[in-house]
């Protein structure tokens, strides 16, 4: 049976949140897992904000977490985890390791810079996470400029002014083994690039409002050091274990390697978590794990790539999964 698409949100043991501000220039996106997941990260950008992602070295102690969310207001976004936290805590939610009347929540984050002009106030980001974790719920996510791609650009390679709308975009599929899909969040450097129709969908504008192409070279450009970044989430409800998930982590990133150009540059934010809900077992097979995993993460690039494109052009794009392609 090839895979089949679903939404991002039916994946077995997820909920996701989105608030954006009244002015649409920023927000946060939370994804609860009602649980806590095992979780890694992989970061390949050189100047990313993130919220406690040490514990989630593979030789880390404890590599679970409740939630993990995406925001704008860079470092600002990521005062947005209290809000988080509260409301996780006022549901029910988290662990009391310690003392019974202090329970816990772990919880990680990133961040992309969408700061306002410098005459302009920063909104404050917990009563923003707060209302998005409020908000979880399994319902279709929409694409585009929300939560924490509400303020998203692309292709700010001449410069911030000249930059395209980014955004907020996911796909999942449904296999026989368990479902796996990414969410991503694209406010990259890099301009977008269909590989299938063979032509760029977003980048620099050009004085006739075309996207000029990233050139071979920008030592040049105005671009400004972190204010750029593509963040990923990608999801499988097998109980697969960290190691495995960091595989796939990496896996996924291929495919926003091969969209986005370029990638993961010395002044980009680009940060990937991989996370499982536990609610399936791996299947049984003969085959090295590993391999299982190999597969997945051939179908998570994929998915990587068609959630970019939904980002960046979420009403032009009808673009669905390929399922004469792929079989897991």
């Amino acid at each position: 049976m090839p895979p089949r698409e679903i939404p991002f949100s039916q994946i077995p043991g997820v909920r996701i949140g989105v608030a954006t501000t009244a002015d649409g220039r920023t927000g946060v996106t939370v994804v609860r897992f009602g649980r806590a997941a095992p979780v890694v990260v992989d970061i390949r950008g050189g100047a990313c904000a993130t919220y406690d992602i040490g514990s989630l070295r593979l030789d880390a102690t404890f590599g679970r977490r409740w939630a993990i969310f995406f925001t704008g207001g860079s470092v600002y976004g990521l005062d947005g985890a209290r809000g988080i936290r509260a409301r996780l805590i006022e549901e029910g939610e988290g662990q009391s390791p310690f003392d019974p009347s202090h329970p816990i929540a772990p919880l990680s984050g990133a961040a992309i810079f969408d700061l306002p002009p410098a005459s302009e106030p920063i909104p404050d980001y917990v009563p923003i996470a707060y209302e998005a974790t409020r908000r979880a719920s399994r319902a279709p996510l929409q694409h585009g400029r929300i939560g924490a791609g509400a303020g998203a650009t692309v292709g700010k390679y001449l410069g911030r002014d000249r930059a395209m709308p980014g955004g907020m975009g996911s796909a999942a599929v449904r296999t026989f083994a368990g479902c796996v899909g990414v969410l991503v969040v694209v406010n990259s450097v890099g301009a977008i690039r269909d590989q299938d129709a063979g032509r760029w969908i977003a980048g620099a504008r050009s004085h006739y409002r075309r996207t000029v192409i990233p050139p071979d070279g920008w030592d040049d450009s105005p671009t400004a050091p972190g204010a750029h970044t593509t963040l990923a989430l990608v999801l499988t409800d097998i109980a697969w274990s960290r190691p495995r998930l960091a595989r796939l982590a990496i896996e996924a990133e291929t495919g926003l390697a091969r969209t986005i150009v370029p990638y993961a540059t010395s002044f980009d934010g680009d940060v990937t978590f991989a996370a499982s809900t536990e609610r399936r077992r791996p299947l049984a097979t003969r085959a090295d794990p590993g391999e299982a995993v190999d597969r997945f993460g051939g179908i998570a690039a994929d998915l990587a790539r068609l959630a970019v494109l939904r980002a960046v052009d979420p009403k032009r794009l009808r673009r669905r999964w390929p399922t004469e392609r792929t079989r897991a």
